[in-house]
């Protein structure tokens, strides 16, 4: 960790981020069609979007910048990979850490780690059922295409919501920040699916100005966020198809995925530091009764 490391996150330290949050929220969303096109016009300058995979290819046919921050693929952009007892990418962006829960604890960067219960939100004495499960943590870039997927088919036990605070999610800060996921607002679904029972956690960051579901909505807009968490009964039982849209960032963020112990094999090119698209294999899906290997 260098000074610059430090010295970014001192400075998050000190920043109202929710309150920088709802000035964000509010400025995506606006229709003024000259301060949208500005800003659009902006991010186009600074970042490289391929349009040729949008579905509106056109960025300023969009109503808002948000629309256009969480804009749809064309059909075919993504391919799913169909082949069974595959684990697919649920996003696009950089594979920040993956590998095996050690217990309770989770990689975090070289020298930190945080605990898988206190990332699920769960209460003193409950059960984790990860624990020496599998993780992975995926960052999405401000370029990245930000809806979410399910990973492998399956059914919605519950929703989550954690307060916390809105750290930055890079690199940097992950490298400075101790606890950085388990301390920042989140939006944790389960699902129980062909690869057991498997947790997509939804962090949010800097600037994000909420967490969508699509049985949900928007779990946590900035003017009503929650001061506790909270299970949301909306859309449990639902079923979804492997790599169905399951929710969106309204700016860029992390991924966690948690399954539980046995029963998935990483894809050996994958590394720290890898690209994925969403769609993509990233993980052998191993039957209840196969050893991991461990």
């Amino acid at each position: 960790m260098g000074l610059i490391d430090r010295a970014f996150a001192a400075l998050q330290y000190v920043l109202p981020k929710h309150l920088l949050s709802r000035g964000m929220h509010a400025l995506m969303r606006t229709h003024a069609g000259w301060l949208k096109n500005l800003l659009i016009r902006g991010f186009l300058l600074f970042y490289s979007v391929d349009r040729e995979e949008m579905l509106e290819p056109d960025p300023f046919r969009y109503p808002t910048f948000n629309a256009f921050f969480t804009r749809a693929l064309k059909p075919g952009a993504r391919p799913v990979a169909r082949e069974g007892s595959t684990l697919v990418s649920p996003v696009d962006g950089t594979m920040s850490q993956h590998g095996t829960i050690a217990a309770d604890r989770i990689i975090q960067a070289k020298g930190r780690d945080y605990s898988a219960s206190e990332l699920l939100g769960a209460a003193p004495g409950d059960t984790n059922p990860y624990r020496d499960g599998e993780f992975a943590c995926i960052y999405l870039a401000p370029h990245n295409y930000h809806r979410i997927h399910l990973p492998a088919a399956g059914r919605l036990l519950r929703t989550l919501y954690v307060p916390g605070d809105l750290f930055s999610v890079n690199a940097s800060t992950a490298r400075a920040v101790p606890r950085l996921f388990a301390r920042n607002e989140r939006v944790v679904c389960e699902f129980e699916t062909e690869a057991g029972r498997l947790a997509v956690v939804l962090v949010g960051a800097l600037f994000v100005g909420s967490i969508e579901t699509v049985w949900a909505g928007e779990v946590n807009p900035p003017p009503r966020r929650r001061l506790a968490g909270i299970e949301l009964p909306t859309g449990a039982g639902l079923e979804f198809l492997r790599g169905q849209e399951i929710g969106r960032f309204n700016m860029g963020s992390t991924v966690v995925l948690l399954a539980e112990r046995g029963r998935l094999r990483w894809r050996a090119t994958l590394q720290p530091g890898s690209t994925v698209r969403y769609g993509e294999p990233i993980a052998t899906i191993l039957t209840a009764d196969v050893d991991a290997g461990r």
